[in-house]
């Protein structure tokens, strides 16, 4: 069955690379994946003119092989572009430095996000953003569905004084907003002059949630292992901050949650 949407992966193949040109940084994850599942690393590989230079994996690593919290090196290093780790084991390991981004003629942003503002992939977003304006570089966003929708928006707004990594922007907990939104407004409410290009979805509706794009699901972390878990992801991953477990390791994760001293009955 052929997709409903067309991501900005699989828009900018059809095109054969169009904005994109020189040589290239990719901020990439185990999700930057086209409707029938080829990598954005082999999509960009094969467009004339672009060449691939370097890899950015943000937090779980390029593979996603991470568990939430575990700082990823550079060991995992594939065969050909260089690879660098946005999610070391410090606050400066949290953004691509200098170094990393010299050589390059433009960084390139492919992610899957989840919809929730506490999902590291925004701020992973935000920091490239940040760090491509410093140092001159454009930044091209390839943009992907928000799996949860753009219609509802829910939870409190980011409160000034408390910005994070797990809450980089004054938005709500369940934003309503794709990654390439998110970044465009990082750059005009910040005023950043960054040279920034959101390459948008087709055929992507503001009420479609994930099912409905037809595309295929990559989990994205290794406890976002479908698009139900991130539709109760806004309200469950709040849990993460009690003592009880929000059921990371097993197969529902952020479905499920408790502890063995909690009473079933009293919480129903």
């Amino acid at each position: 069955m052929k997709p409903r949407v067309l991501s900005a992966l699989e828009r900018l193949q059809n095109r054969r690379g169009g904005v994109i040109r020189g040589r290239v940084g990719l901020v990439t994850h185990p999700a930057a994946v086209d409707s029938r599942l080829r990598h954005s690393t082999e999509v960009l590989a094969g467009i004339p003119g672009l060449q691939l230079l370097a890899l950015f994996g943000p937090e779980h690593g390029l593979h996603a092989h991470a568990q939430d919290l575990i700082p990823v090196d550079a060991s995992e290093a594939p065969q050909g572009p260089r690879y660098f780790s946005l999610y070391g084991s410090t606050v400066e390991s949290l953004r691509p430095t200098p170094e990393m981004l010299a050589g390059l003629d433009v960084l390139v942003i492919d992610l899957q996000d989840v919809g929730t503002r506490c999902y590291t992939f925004l701020a992973t977003t935000l920091y490239c953003l940040e760090a491509a304006t410093e140092a001159g570089l454009p930044v091209i966003v390839l943009d992907r569905p928000n799996p949860i929708g753009g219609r509802a928006v829910e939870g409190p707004l980011l409160r000034p004084g408390f910005e994070s990594f797990v809450g980089p922007l004054p938005v709500c907990v369940r934003h309503g907003m794709t990654l390439g939104e998110l970044a465009n407004f990082h750059v005009r409410s910040r005023g950043l002059r960054c040279r920034l290009t959101v390459e948008a979805c087709g055929g992507l509706k503001r009420q479609f949630h994930f099912d409905q794009t037809r595309l295929p699901w990559v989990m994205p972390s290794p406890n976002m292992p479908s698009p139900e878990t991130a539709l109760v992801y806004p309200g469950q991953v709040l849990i993460e901050g009690t003592n009880l477990s929000e059921g990371r390791g097993t197969t529902r994760p952020f479905e499920i949650c408790g502890a063995p001293w909690l009473d079933p009955q009293v919480l129903a």
